[in-house]
Order: structure tokens, then sequence, then C-alpha cells
């Protein structure tokens, strides 16, 4: 079966990802602010955005821990009927592209995958900044940071094995710096696939069980 999104799915028409980390009301404050080490990142300011609802702010770990055990990308696995991750670019007139893709959690960063000519790879190599977006059962999340270019051979190696246990077979390429396989989406062209980090600077949540709550975190990238 052909997954879905890239290493997973198809490139979806633009919608507006928006440049969040630049609009953020940075005056407001209505959390505690935490600094403590998360992973790979260093957590600087906590907001917690219910608060005016007296609701408690969510707690960062938790949103990681869930992560960390895996979204599964299949049918009526995850809400509203599976989850997919939405990759927001910057195309070279300004305006946002939007596309379905299949990323990991892995090592406190979501990883994915697609060829360097695609619109989404040719725009991070102009502007790296993007914004990835998740909806699962227990909560809806946004990512803005920037996304890295991976070429290191035993990275790489780590992430097609992690890609294999997911479901898709992915291999390291001959160059040893990306990744082939049988099959992917359309919407990454043709092999070589490169890997690409994002490094979060910002992650904003929204709970979706009781009692509610939404919090935003900034990160100091290590």
């Amino acid at each position: 079966m052909v997954p879905a999104t890239e290493a997973g799915s198809a490139d979806i028409n633009e919608a507006n990802p928006g440049d969040n980390w630049d609009r953020v009301d940075s005056t407001r404050m209505a959390g505690p602010m935490n600094s403590y080490r998360a992973n790979r990142h260093t957590i600087m300011e906590s907001t917690n955005l219910a608060d005016l609802y007296g609701l408690p702010p969510i707690d960062w770990t938790k949103i990681e821990g869930l992560l960390a055990e895996g979204v599964s990308q299949a049918p009526n696995s995850g809400g509203p009927d599976r989850h997919t991750c939405w990759l927001a670019t910057i195309n070279r007139d300004g305006s946002p592209h939007v596309t379905g893709i299949g990323a990991l959690w892995f090592d406190g960063s979501f990883w994915f995958e697609t060829g360097e000519q695609t619109l989404k790879g040719r725009n991070l190599a102009r502007d790296p900044r993007c914004s990835l977006s998740l909806a699962t059962r227990g909560f809806d999340l946004v990512i803005d940071g920037g996304a890295e270019k991976v070429t290191d051979p035993a990275t790489v190696a780590t992430m097609a094995e992690r890609w294999r246990a997911a479901g898709w077979h992915a291999r390291v390429d001959e160059s040893g710096m990306a990744l082939t396989a049988d099959y992917s989406a359309p919407s990454a062209g043709p092999p070589p696939w490169t890997v690409y980090r994002i490094a979060p600077r910002q992650a904003t949540a929204l709970a979706t069980d009781d009692p509610g709550g939404a919090t935003r975190w900034r990160f100091a990238v290590n």
C-alpha cells in the first residue's frame, strides 16, 4: 500500500500557515516562566493561553511523551480519522504553501523527507522557516521553527530505520546522505529524498480532552 502522505501525503493547495513566531505578543505572560531541559531543548517561556478561563496550563512533557509514543497515520487511529502532519513553508513571493507530510517525532524534533526539487524543498532551501501542525485525539499542536537539512550518514541511517519501523521501507541511497525506496508519495518527487529536522523555536498546544487548556512554549534551540 502506498502511503497517503510523504512517507506520507500528496501536496495540498495553499492555505494560510502564518509566520507565528514573528507575530506572537511577547508582552503578555499569563502563565509562569519555566526553564528546564526537555530532550534537546530548553523551555525559556511558558504562557497559559487559557488563563482567562481559569484553565490550568498544559505540561510540555506530557505532550512530548505522547509524541514519543508514536503518531500513527493508519486510518481510524486518530482524530478526526487519522493523524496527518501539515507543513507550511514560504513561497518565493511570500505567500504560504501547505502540504501534508509523514513526519516522525524523534529525539525532541519532528523529522521528514522530501526531494530537494519539490516546492517545499525549494522553499526551505531559500528560507528554512516553517510550521508543522498536527491534530490528535488529545491535543492540537503547532510547531514553529526552522527545517535543517540532514546529511550525516549515521543520522540518515537512523532515520531510515525509524521509517521502516513505522511501515515505510526506506533505505539509505548509494551516497549515504539521502533516502530511497520502492515508493513514496508523488509529492516527494523522484529519489533521492533528503531528510530534514525541524528545530523548534515555539510550540502551541490546545487540549481537546477535559479539562481543556491552551499553552504556548518558547524554546532556546541548542
